[in-house]
């Protein structure tokens, strides 16, 4: 769902998903691409290409940490090494 947002609404979805430099980035972005967009339609579509990658990257991130820490508190899984 967060995903769908960051298509239509990018700075918003950036915010629901806890990145507000990459919000604030994403909106001073959002100019340029407007005003060029204009003449090179292509651009119109970068501010929320930029909110899907840092969404996606953010949550494996999170992905990551959590099973780390999962191994750092319960072991390596049986039979690893």
């Amino acid at each position: 769902m967060i995903y769908i947002l960051a298509l239509f609404v990018p700075p918003v979805a950036l915010l629901f998903n806890g990145q507000p430099f990459a919000a604030i980035f994403n909106l001073v972005l959002i100019v340029p691409c407007l005003v060029l967009g204009l003449v090179f339609h292509v651009l119109l579509l970068v501010p929320s290409a930029h909110a899907v990658i840092a969404i996606y990257h953010e949550r494996e991130n999170r992905r990551h940490r959590e099973i780390v820490e999962a191994i750092e508190r319960h072991g390596a899984p049986p039979g690893w090494r």
